[in-house]
């Protein structure tokens, strides 16, 4: 027994610690719901590549116990039972995996399959990055619900030290005009609101289509070609193993196409909302910096 200590103390303080350890917690998801979840969260589920990923990195994967479809890095990730896609869930499947906390995916996610989860009366966490800041926001969201404040904590400081380094080193440097295309048929990019666009904006680049309504909106060849930008930022899976420039040569009247500004980057690196894109985020402000280096050179 602690010296000084009474016995009845010491079992106020066991019951006050193991209260605190099993005390809910209410928080509000980027849906804008309310969510209330016993801490620590033991048993995750993960309803998308995004989150599994996310996951991992604020230190919890060791806590998955279902993650969806395509759900390939890191490669532990490969070896956890599937529940479906974001198109659809397979609850059965899931229920049989006893999570006691699922995270998804507010637009990739089904309405439905998120409703049903939520009368079997398993709380779902919604995830929504639309910018930068969102991804150590949600690392430090992450481990809190899981336990793991700590790893969580460092990885998002050190994705906001490599979002900091971009800005000091592209800060000021002229706007260059992009078309990024997230996929070829039907011809598709992103608008001001998606996370992409605000990794462009990063990099100095200005998003041809940012006033569109459509988070994802599909865009016809012709409004590319009467916007004619200094730039195509592709990455669509088709260009994995061919570049994007050969799909392009067709449109030789675009600017980008004659000076030969058509780039590629790994979609798992820049389409996945999680600390990887910073990597794509170096790659797409290096592509960029080449466009304004061309337009020092001509002049």
């Amino acid at each position: 027994m602690m010296a000084g200590w009474h016995p009845s103390a010491i079992l106020l303080l066991f019951l006050a610690a193991t209260t605190a350890v099993a005390a809910p917690l209410k928080v509000v998801d980027d849906a804008g719901r309310a969510v209330v979840i016993n801490l620590p969260a033991e048993r995750i589920v993960a309803l998308s590549p995004h989150v599994t990923e996310m996951v991992f990195a604020a230190g919890a994967g060791n806590k998955l116990v279902g993650v969806s479809s395509f759900s390939d890095y890191p490669a532990a990730a490969k070896h956890i039972p599937h529940i479906g896609d974001g198109g659809k869930v397979d609850a059965e499947r899931l229920l049989a995996l006893k999570p006691d906390l699922i995270i998804g995916w507010h637009s990739g996610n089904s309405a439905a399959d998120i409703a049903t989860l939520e009368r079997l009366g398993i709380p779902v966490f919604l995830t929504e990055p639309r910018r930068l800041d969102d991804i150590p926001r949600l690392l430090e969201t992450i481990g809190r619900l899981a336990g793991t404040e700590r790893v969580a904590t460092s990885a998002a400081e050190d994705f906001r030290a490599g979002v900091a380094e971009l800005k000091r080193r592209y800060a000021g440097r002229r706007p260059v005009r992009v078309f990024y295309e997230i996929w070829h048929e039907p011809l598709m990019t992103v608008n001001s609101e998606h996370l992409i666009s605000d990794v462009l904006g990063l990099c100095g680049g200005k998003n041809i289509f940012a006033g569109v309504s459509s988070l994802t909106p599909s865009v016809a060849v012709e409004s590319v070609l009467a916007e004619d930008p200094e730039a195509i930022i592709a990455s669509g899976a088709l260009y994995a193993e061919r570049g994007p420039l050969e799909n392009w040569r067709r449109y030789p009247r675009l600017a980008a196409v004659r000076r030969g500004h058509v780039f590629f980057i790994d979609p798992d690196l820049i389409q996945r909302q999680t600390p990887r894109i910073l990597q794509g985020a170096q790659q797409m402000c290096e592509q960029i910096e080449q466009v304004r280096k061309m337009e020092v050179r001509k002049n």
